[in-house]
């Protein structure tokens, strides 16, 4: 059986490709909501219906945790805290004059060492 190098339109599924086949695939493009959930459905074996309640639930609590402004830190991956950033002053660069800029609440992520390493070891292949 040969492996097909991107899925037919409507065609995600990827049978019993390799990992590295699949992730190949779901790299050429925006990787989605829907990509993770068919990822979630190939590795766990769960229905479709079940691998998208469960990032649903996962994105969910992630997003809930950040409003309430707690850390999130996925190991081997990275880290997002919020941070507050106070009011200052900033300038309309067409016309020089001076705005305040409100303050406000801006997400923040740090990649892992590991995630690093692994996105440095793909753009030198």
């Amino acid at each position: 059986m040969a492996l097909k190098s991107k899925p037919a339109r409507g065609d995600a599924r990827q049978g019993n490709a390799p990992r590295e086949t699949r992730m190949t695939i779901m790299a050429e493009k925006t990787l989605t909501r829907s990509h993770l959930s068919e990822a979630i459905y190939q590795e766990v074996g769960l229905s479709h219906n079940e691998s998208a309640d469960l990032l649903e639930s996962v994105l969910s609590l992630i997003s809930e945790a950040l409003a309430k402004g707690t850390p999130v830190k996925i190991s081997s991956f990275g880290s997002f805290s919020v941070r507050a950033k106070k009011q200052r002053i900033g300038r309309n660069p067409k016309t020089g004059e001076e705005v305040p800029i409100t303050p406000r609440r801006v997400l923040v992520f740090r990649p892992s060492a590991i995630l690093k390493t692994r996105m440095n070891q793909k753009s030198a292949s």
